[in-house]
């Protein structure tokens, strides 16, 4: 139906066709709705990219039913958060208990009124929304606004996979400020904010394209995701960032570098990623880092691991 939907999908799951029409009709012209007609498609679906943002279930269905396809969705990580409101003729309060045990947010009793199962929807709707939004803050570094360690496991994990069927490159960047210690020692902590920020800024706007992906790794660390490039590409791109961190001006006495703010990176980049290890290709950046560190610091050292990453 081309109405204005929102951008959220329900999935409807009835055995009863007519009662998938009936559903149609009411909320059909607010938002996107998918159907399914068996416990296990409903499970199938709920796993499908992009996931529904509400499941809407008739209790009694032949096979599985309901309740126990609600069970499942709250037993699996990846369908756990999406809310289920029950649909049932059959009202009985155990049946209500024993729904909302299993971690159902709603009962809407059938046969329904147009309006209320409306307005309860929407709610829902709205409610899941505002979790998802604190789902995402979650994942954000509370001082750079940033995306923390927290989220580069995730999206790491993902970009590797994605990799792996692209057959594509994978580089990293591990960026460390020099002589941090130090700097919030002699300027304290909130100038020591301040410097992270800007660096979180300089290191943001030095990324190219939509799938590079900075995070904060953690404390003055910072690490850079750049799939389908190579290490040309990844080394230009470093070198690029230490001189942008150079340019800033970032007044630091006590650094034995410099006399102002600087980097040191450790760049690696994998170009099989069948033929590479995910946790060894942080190691390894991690050691390069550590080697431009040892080589006199504000400076880029970058590899290539062809075969295999050294242990």
């Amino acid at each position: 139906m081309a109405h204005a939907h929102s951008n959220q999908t329900i999935l409807i799951v009835d055995d009863e066709p007519i009662n998938i029409k009936a559903l149609q009709l009411v909320l059909g012209e607010e938002h996107n709705l998918v159907f399914a007609t068996s416990g296990e498609m409903a499970l199938q679906m709920a796993m499908d990219e992009p996931q529904p943002d509400l499941i809407l279930m008739d209790i009694v269905m032949p096979g599985m039913d309901g309740f126990e396809v609600c069970a499942r969705l709250k037993n699996d990580d990846r369908t756990r958060n999406i809310p289920v409101v029950f649909l049932s003729a059959r009202w009985e309060t155990s049946e209500e208990a024993k729904g909302l045990e299993l971690g159902a947010v709603d009962y809407i009793r059938k046969p329904f009124s147009p309006p209320i199962i409306k307005a309860r929807i929407r709610n829902h709707l709205e409610l899941k929304k505002t979790r998802d939004l604190l789902e995402n803050l979650s994942t954000l570094d509370g001082l750079t606004n940033i995306p923390n360690r927290r989220r580069f496991d995730e999206i790491f994990i993902h970009e590797w996979n994605r990799s792996v069927r692209n057959k594509a490159p994978l580089s990293l960047l591990f960026i460390d400020i020099d002589h941090f210690k130090n700097y919030n020692d002699y300027y304290g902590h909130l100038a020591g904010d301040d410097c992270l920020k800007a660096v979180a800024r300089v290191l943001q706007s030095s990324l190219g394209r939509a799938a590079d992906f900075l995070a904060r790794f953690g404390g003055e660390e910072f690490i850079i995701l750049l799939p389908e490039t190579r290490e040309n590409g990844c080394r230009y791109l470093a070198e690029a960032i230490r001189g942008a961190i150079e340019k800033l001006h970032i007044e630091h006495k006590d650094s034995p570098v410099a006399d102002h703010i600087t980097v040191s990176i450790g760049a690696v980049t994998c170009i099989d990623v069948t033929r590479c290890d995910r946790a060894l290709l942080l190691e390894h950046a991690d050691r390069l880092l550590y080697q431009a560190k040892h080589e006199g610091r504000n400076r880029v050292k970058s590899q290539t691991v062809p075969d295999h990453v050294e242990t």
